[in-house]
């Protein structure tokens, strides 16, 4: 047999199993990059609202999609430990832990987007945030009115009343349809 006709029996027969390879090789990737985009895009999107469930559930699904396989996933998944440590530490409390957590959310989010090849600086990542007062208003009411409400159900809070009109006027006498008889 003459190599020439090895080669192509060969590649007659190969090819569209190397094909089918390469084709699933390249959708793997893609799949892979798109679950890590969607965590991306969630703790961007949700940057202003760190209590909303979809943020949180971005930070804990960090661990799974960036599983530092290359250096700047190593990156990432360094930051998010900081960033995890500083979130549980009580110690520091008051404005220096807000600014820290901040601090330390944007360079997250830079290593994110390092990776994922997006060229975002730190100070855009920071500041370039839409979040209305009335959201941040909102939220604060509802803390309140669920921390009182809370309070009252474990008896820690009382609601006070008052007194206002002891001696009410007695009820008009009415008949069946709503009229005064006289």
């Amino acid at each position: 047999m003459d190599l020439t006709v090895v080669l192509t029996v060969a590649a007659i027969f190969l090819g569209p199993i190397v094909a089918v390879q390469l084709t699933r090789y390249l959708d793997d990737k893609k799949e892979v990059r798109e679950r890590k985009l969607r965590v991306f895009k969630v703790l961007m999107t949700t940057r202003g609202y760190t209590l909303s469930p979809g943020h949180v559930e971005s930070l804990n699904m960090i661990d799974l999609e960036f599983n530092g396989k290359s250096k700047k996933e190593k990156e990432v998944i360094n930051a998010w430990k900081v960033y995890l440590d500083h979130l549980g530490n009580s110690t520091i409390t008051g404005d220096q832990w807000g600014v820290r957590r901040i601090d330390l959310f944007v360079d997250l989010l830079h290593q994110m987007a390092k990776v994922l090849k997006f060229e975002f600086d730190k100070v855009h990542i920071k500041n370039a945030v839409y979040s209305p007062r009335a959201h941040g208003e909102l939220e604060d009411d509802q803390t309140a009115i669920r921390r009182g409400f809370r309070e009252l159900l474990e008896c820690k809070r009382i609601i006070p009343m008052y007194v206002t009109n002891l001696h009410a006027p007695p009820p008009s006498q009415q008949d069946g349809d709503g009229s005064r008889i006289s």
